[in-house]
């Protein structure tokens, strides 16, 4: 790696027939080419050109070297070059990990038109629950609520506050009431969401009377994915929890009605991120763009 330089003039000279016209060509000095190619010859201990007042030509062991280091440079230096604009094309894969919320509400609105504008950037898409650390597995960037950001890393904000929703079919309703109070659920079947990476329960957080009340809700269902939470909803297994935006069309159409509405607190925004060494990531960039303005 020491003769880079010098290698680089060698071929140089070589192409070009003279120490003029190499030096023309990488935009330096004669008296710089002279050196270096001088110095080459020291180290290698070989001659490499013969000099005459006419010409240059190659000795037998600078026809060696143009023969093997001549196509090696060559594909070093596209090497280096697909390195540089690599981050700058606008195609490409980008891998993420992303829960199923944050898919729902951020990606999928938005997914068909970013596919239509660009598409030669492929999105391969994990959807995963628990905190993946996005540089070991592979990732180039990840999907978490605002209170669940990894430190180190660049954030970008996708989503306003999201607000709470507890929700269950109106079969289930018109079975079981409708609890008025969170201390009601205490009697209704609960669908609850189990922590991947905790592994425990998640807790239902309420607010009454202006104080933040969490109770562990009597669990007929447990999940580890809100997917399965949302459908077991649909289904009329009992009463889960999401994210309202997550369930606002079922809310719409009447498959799901909402309850406790007065109790519910606000959650934090999702956000997208990603280590510092793939800010000048060219499909990543334009997706966050994307999704910002698809807020």
């Amino acid at each position: 790696m020491n003769h880079l330089k010098g290698i680089e003039i060698f071929l140089a000279v070589a192409k070009h027939g003279s120490f003029s016209a190499a030096a023309r060509a990488l935009g330096v000095g004669v008296p710089a080419v002279s050196q270096r190619l001088k110095t080459l010859e020291l180290d290698l201990g070989v001659s490499l050109l013969t000099r005459t007042t006419r010409a240059l030509d190659l000795t037998p062991a600078g026809r060696i070297l143009l023969s093997g280091a001549g196509p090696a440079l060559e594909q070093v230096q596209a090497t280096v070059e697909n390195a540089r604009s690599a981050g700058k094309s606008k195609s490409g894969t980008l891998r993420l990990t992303i829960p199923w919320s944050a898919y729902k509400i951020a990606v999928a609105p938005v997914l068909a038109e970013f596919q239509e504008i660009y598409p030669e950037i492929r999105l391969e898409m994990s959807f995963d629950e628990a905190l993946v650390d996005i540089v070991r597995e592979g990732y180039h960037a990840g999907f978490r609520l605002g209170d669940r950001l990894a430190d180190g890393m660049i954030a970008t904000r996708l989503t306003d506050p999201l607000v709470a929703a507890y929700t269950a079919s109106p079969a289930y309703f018109a079975e079981h009431g409708r609890p008025l109070h969170p201390k009601d659920l205490l009697s209704h079947n609960c669908i609850c969401y189990r922590f991947v990476s905790a592994n425990r329960i998640a807790d239902w957080t309420f607010s009454v009377d202006g104080q933040e009340t969490t109770m562990s809700p009597p669990a007929r269902l447990v999940f580890d994915s809100f997917r399965s939470v949302v459908e077991a909803a649909l289904a009329g297994h009992g009463i889960g929890w999401s994210l309202r935006a997550v369930v606002e069309d079922a809310l719409a159409d009447g498959r799901l009605e909402s309850v406790l509405e007065p109790f519910t607190k606000m959650h934090p925004p999702f956000y997208i991120f990603y280590p510092e060494e793939n800010r000048q990531l060219e499909p990543l960039r334009l997706f966050i763009e994307f999704l910002k303005r698809g807020r």
